[in-house]
């Protein structure tokens, strides 16, 4: 029978955890204090497909540190096999992962986040990406199986999409990426609902319960 493990879900709590990593060991709860944390694993060091994502990573880390973001890394090999592999991108390619990757060697870290997934593969951790808030607040949760990379542009938007849900307190329609309208929620009491009626300008109007604004 396959071994069954937790997968935190949106809304938990990030579960904390104590690991080393290419940049020193690290606390979650004390890790990038006030800053958002996007958590993501890959199978195993030097493998291509895996190159191919942490060198997007690595590359667009301008526009995470932009964003109010930190990078944090994973796999189930040693910190020896990490310090290794991106020596040897940054010689081969020029690329440097200038971000905390943990050896999760002892699998502990996999295992509380649900990224060993035992019908893909039992000592590898699947492609997630866990986007955590500066509560330390799971906000959004993305798997990919072993054989597919992830898209760097999704991941980017649905983080803008985040910060700027919270900041505005609206949702996001099909599609949405920076700079479309936005939908406003519904007015919630009469002097909402009046306002809406009389001062609509400002708003896309299709219907009472779905409205469009920029921002």
């Amino acid at each position: 029978m396959s071994k069954k493990y937790s997968m935190p879900r949106i809304g938990d709590k990030a579960p904390n955890f104590k690991a080393q990593t290419t940049k020193g060991p690290i606390e979650l709860e004390n890790f990038a204090k006030d800053k958002w944390i996007v958590l993501f694993s890959h199978p195993a060091d030097f493998t291509p497909v895996c190159t191919t994502e942490m060198t997007g990573f690595a590359t667009r880390k301008p526009e995470f540190d932009a964003l109010n973001t930190e990078l944090l890394g994973l796999s189930i090999d040693s910190i020896h096999s990490h310090l290794a592999w991106v020596n040897n991108v940054r010689e081969k390619t020029g690329v440097y992962f200038d971000f905390p990757i943990i050896a999760d060697l002892d699998m502990k870290v996999s295992k509380k986040y649900g990224m060993l997934q035992p019908n893909e593969h039992e000592t590898a951790a699947v492609r997630a990406v866990f986007f955590i808030d500066p509560t330390k607040k799971i906000r959004l949760v993305m798997y990919y199986p072993l054989n597919v990379g992830r898209n760097m542009d999704e991941i980017i938007r649905v983080l803008e999409g985040l910060q700027i849900s919270d900041e505005f307190k609206v949702a996001l329609p099909l599609n949405w990426k920076k700079g479309d309208k936005v939908i406003v929620p519904p007015p919630a009491n009469l002097d909402e609902m009046n306002e809406r009626i009389s001062n609509d300008s400002y708003v896309d109007k299709v219907d009472f319960y779905l409205m469009k604004k920029s921002i």
